[in-house]
């Protein structure tokens, strides 16, 4: 942290790495004239808000990003934050640049968790083999530190089930695990009401209702205004979609809370700790105060 605040402008490296990102507040963009570090060819992302109160991103290129970013404080409005990435080596060129670019603008796009300003897809510029390896390797640090400072723009949520060949174990069909490879596996919850039928893991930002998963189409009275409005923004967003008389989730989406959850979906408020049960009939609430009863007392022998 420049100044030791959290919020002001902050200077990330990764052990080994070549890359830097540096993440600025807008208001405090005109300091980063004296960072070298912005100088020079890189790629960046503005952070901010649509029209429609979604989180939004732009993903952008340039030789010299101070001067590129330094347009869009006249052009763009939207946005409230930049961070920029660029390699301590001066080895990136144009041509890694408008790779990088294409390629995050890419995983940004596929994870669906922005909306995504950029009015042009960009194209991938021609690389040497050897290169193209060292821009992916790239990527995957810009979408380390960009985590750190908190966006997770290029975060997959998408979710796979444990493949027939796992060996058997206890409620074996209702495990999930994710496609990163990790080998813990989720309870799948499921919501069954009204004729509705959805699913859903837990995961690190919530309650994750899966990809096919049925909403109702009609919301009571009773669904207070802030789930109305998310509900509304899910359909203009495509996450969810007429299917007959029913809605039907087009990807994963994440909820902050199985009440959240169960409340969009069903269209009224409801309990979403008790309505969501795995298969074999245990509750969400059961099945979290039974892992939490689990782990070990504070000074017990291990």
């Amino acid at each position: 942290m420049a100044d030791g605040v959290a919020t002001g402008i902050r200077h990330g490296e990764i052990v080994n790495w070549s890359g830097q990102g540096i993440a600025c507040p807008r208001v405090r963009f005109p300091e980063l004239k004296e960072w070298p570090e912005t100088r020079r060819p890189g790629v960046y992302f503005l952070f901010g808000s649509d029209n429609e109160g979604r989180d939004a991103a732009y993903v952008g290129e340039a030789e010299d990003v101070f001067d590129r970013v330094k347009n869009h404080v006249q052009e763009k409005e939207f946005w409230n934050e930049v961070i920029a990435f660029t390699s301590k080596d001066d080895n990136l060129t144009k041509a890694h640049v408008r790779y990088l670019e294409a390629q995050l603008h890419d995983l940004a796009c596929k994870a669906g968790r922005y909306a995504v300003q950029n009015s042009n897809t960009p194209q991938e510029a021609n690389l040497p083999r050897g290169d193209r390896d060292a821009m992916k390797e790239f990527v995957e640090d810009v979408r380390v530190l960009l985590g750190v400072f908190g966006h997770r723009l290029l975060e997959p949520l998408s979710l796979k089930p444990v493949p027939p060949s796992a060996p058997a174990q206890a409620e074996h069909s209702e495990l999930y695990t994710d496609t990163s490879g990790n080998s813990e596996a989720n309870l799948v919850f499921y919501l069954r009401v009204g004729g509705i039928s959805a699913r859903a893991v837990r995961g690190d930002e919530g309650l994750v209702v899966l990809s096919g998963s049925e909403a109702a189409l009609d919301n009571a009275e009773s669904l207070s205004g802030g789930y109305k409005a998310h509900k509304e923004r899910l359909i203009a967003e495509g996450i969810v979609e007429a299917s007959g008389a029913k809605l039907r989730f087009t990807r994963d989406y994440p909820f902050s809370s199985p009440s959240q959850a169960a409340a969009i979906i069903v269209g009224y408020s409801i309990n979403g700790r008790d309505a969501w049960k795995t298969e074999s009939g245990r509750t969400y609430n059961e099945v979290e105060n039974e892992q939490t009863l689990q782990l070990p007392e504070i000074g017990s022998a291990s």
